[in-house]
């Protein structure tokens, strides 16, 4: 599987040739939605895109972890966490795209 990353360049690329907005324009698009979904994150709402699915921020609370190399025990502080959920249509497409180029995992572990 080729590992590849979407960068905000590819995302305003997209937006360029798609809608055929300027690239700045189509920059300032990308850059304007990732800043509401972030600002939408920091106040504390869920972001829900249909066919996409959400995100949210999660409290996670204080435990204490473990050191694998030494073994002691460290505590580790309340925080909060992002969290995110694909919707269904998602996790279909993503599915059906491994079948379609047979990649996909038959289950029978080997």
């Amino acid at each position: 599987m080729a590992s590849a990353t979407v960068t905000r360049a590819h995302l305003a690329e997209a937006v360029y040739q798609e809608i055929g907005l300027s690239r700045n324009e189509s920059a300032e698009l990308v850059e304007t939605v990732l800043r509401e979904i972030s600002d939408s994150l920091t106040r504390g709402e869920s972001v829900k895109i249909s066919s996409f699915g959400s995100f949210s921020v999660r409290q996670k609370g204080p435990r204490v972890g473990r050191n694998p190399k030494t073994g002691q025990e460290v505590p580790i502080l309340p925080r909060k966490v992002l969290v995110f959920r694909a919707s269904n249509v998602l996790k279909s497409r993503i599915n059906e795209t491994m079948t379609d180029s047979g990649t996909g995992d038959d289950g029978s572990g080997g």
